[in-house]
């Protein structure tokens, strides 16, 4: 955890000495905030009365920026040694490949709570979403977006790792890639049959799911709760399997000596 730590502290430093990068971290999310934010507000004057659309989809917003944001948090400290060419000298040190990659996670924790945080004071003063309102059910759900992000996060790294820097804008589309697969703001239902079968091996649909049916006062099925923590630790595993062989292809390969290319083949 010490060589992990020191991940967290060099982004520590790059933090401070760069007021664009924190402001980065909480400007977007507030963005989707106060845009959903008024859009709820607006649904909920042109709905019939009794349906609050605050806690359906503003709650809904605010889960999936979290997710976003713990994917970002492992992709853009990666992506601060893709920018700097700084592989040689963290792979030339005793550090391990598992405390790289906790560095990462060490990160990704720091930014997405606090982007978390930031968020739910936003949500609650200005709108008025009274997100524990869900109850101690959906402190799971957030795990699992946290284990999924990490997992997407880490596989990301791993193509940028393999074919090189300009492989980067590969990685920005993918959250926006899995939403309509994960119904963030539609049941899975209303999805053609093929994109059914794709929703459920994602664990995000069984999170989204399980909120609406919090949100009209059902109760959670642990067997979607059981189903979508096993396949979150299992992209988690898979994903640190991936990135671990994507490595040793750089090293023996010597890749990771010639990485000052735009692309690697």
């Amino acid at each position: 955890m010490t060589r992990a730590f020191a991940i967290l502290i060099r982004q520590f430093y790059l933090f401070r000495g760069s007021p664009a990068r924190v402001i980065a971290v909480f400007s977007w999310v507030a963005i989707d905030i106060t845009l959903w934010g008024f859009i709820t507000r607006y649904l909920n004057t042109v709905a019939s009365p009794g349906f609050n659309f605050v806690p359906a989809l503003l709650g809904a917003v605010l889960l999936w920026d979290f997710f976003v944001r713990v994917m970002q948090g492992v992709t853009m400290t990666f992506f601060e040694d893709v920018w700097s060419r700084n592989f040689l000298n963290i792979f030339a040190s005793p550090m391990s490949i598992g405390e790289y990659l906790g560095g990462l996670v060490l990160s990704s924790v720091t930014t997405s709570f606090a982007a978390l945080a930031f968020m739910l004071i936003l949500s609650t003063a200005v709108f008025g979403l009274q997100f524990f309102s869900y109850g101690a059910a959906i402190v799971p759900f957030v795990a699992v977006l946290f284990l999924f992000g990490i997992s997407l996060g880490i596989v990301a790294s791993a193509i940028v790792l393999r074919l090189g820097p300009s492989a980067e804008w590969f990685i920005w589309p993918i959250p926006a890639l899995i939403s309509p697969f994960a119904g963030v703001f539609y049941p899975i239902t209303t999805l053609p049959s093929w994109m059914q079968a794709v929703s459920r091996v994602l664990p995000p649909s069984y999170v989204f799911e399980s909120i609406r049916a919090i949100v009209k006062g059902g109760e959670v099925r642990p067997a979607d709760l059981a189903l979508s923590i096993i396949l979150a630790v299992a992209y988690i595993l898979a994903a640190s399997f991936i990135f671990l062989r994507t490595y040793r292809h750089a090293v023996r390969t010597g890749l990771i000596a010639r990485y000052s290319a735009e692309s690697l083949s």
